[in-house]
């Protein structure tokens, strides 16, 4: 169920762009140049005045176009790369160090680059961003464009703790099924699963496949499909366990997720999920009265 999330990982490995990088982009020329001011890039002269609008006009055009050719260039390189430096794209663009700051501030806060005080400027961690609604896992990152994946870690048979079972309507004593999964996107870990079912209403629920999408299953196999859900979220540190399994640091921030899932108003699932903040972002819609 998706619910449907910048730790710090080892700094990104210096790799400057070559040349490469810059065949074809707008503004670069192929031959040595002098720093000289270009006629056709002049403000317009007026009354034997520069025009203010026109300046402005100006800046904006060309803080387009170095947007898009680095937004573009982002696109193209892996995780980790890093950038031309402020001089480099002052040089090649003819942009003044003030443009390439603001782009650079746009992209940063989109979540495209990362900038590293004394180090660079680097291609950001992709981050899978959902709306939050109802869908499996492997549904909502096939809709992103990322490949899914899962690795079961644990599977069990046994007596649920208090909270799973008030969730799950059972009686002390009775056992549930226990499966804890970690969902991949692209083969970079996103999130780890840790869920209790009902053994009554899914016999034979750990026979099946689990690295596939387990809402398919219920729906499927069981006729169990899952209408609703209740579920919170909160923001927590990674402990010891998880940042091994999410390949990160103790103390990265996590996005937790406790979820009731129910199938024709019984609850089937009690589950908790804890997805890396750096890697996914959740949103929603909100309207006035809501």
């Amino acid at each position: 169920m998706s619910g449907t999330a910048n730790s710090s990982t080892s700094s990104p490995r210096p790799r400057v762009i070559g040349p490469r990088w810059r065949a074809g982009l707008p503004g670069r020329s192929d031959s040595p140049r002098r720093a000289t001011r270009s006629r056709s890039n002049e403000p317009a002269i007026r009354g034997g005045r520069t025009d203010p609008e026109d300046d402005v006009t100006g800046r904006v055009t060309k803080q387009a176009q170095l947007r898009t050719a680095l937004t573009t260039l982002c696109a193209q390189l892996r995780p980790g790369e890093m950038l031309p430096s402020e001089r480099q794209l002052c040089d090649d663009y003819r942009v003044s160090r003030m443009t390439v700051r603001e782009v650079l501030g746009q992209l940063e806060t989109e979540g495209v680059i990362t900038r590293i005080p004394g180090k660079g400027t680097f291609v950001a961690e992709r981050v899978a961003r959902s709306r939050l609604h109802m869908a499996s896992f492997s549904d909502d990152m096939r809709r992103l464009g990322r490949t899914p994946s899962t690795v079961v870690l644990h599977t069990d048979y046994a007596v649920p703790p208090p909270a799973s079972i008030n969730a799950l309507g059972t009686s002390a004593g009775d056992k549930a099924f226990h499966l804890v999964r970690l969902r991949l996107a692209d083969g970079l870990p996103i999130s780890i699963d840790d869920g209790w079912y009902r053994a009554d209403l899914l016999p034979g629920l750990l026979d099946h496949d689990l690295t596939k999408s387990l809402y398919s299953l219920l729906e499927q196999q069981y006729d169990c499909p899952i209408d609703r859900a209740d579920q919170t979220v909160r923001a927590v540190a990674a402990d010891e366990r998880g940042a091994g399994w999410l390949g990160t640091d103790v103390g990265s921030p996590l996005l937790a997720f406790d979820r009731m899932s129910y199938s024709r108003d019984r609850c089937i699932e009690h589950a908790q999920s804890w997805y890396r903040a750096d890697r996914y972002q959740v949103y929603m819609t909100v309207s006035a009265g809501d």
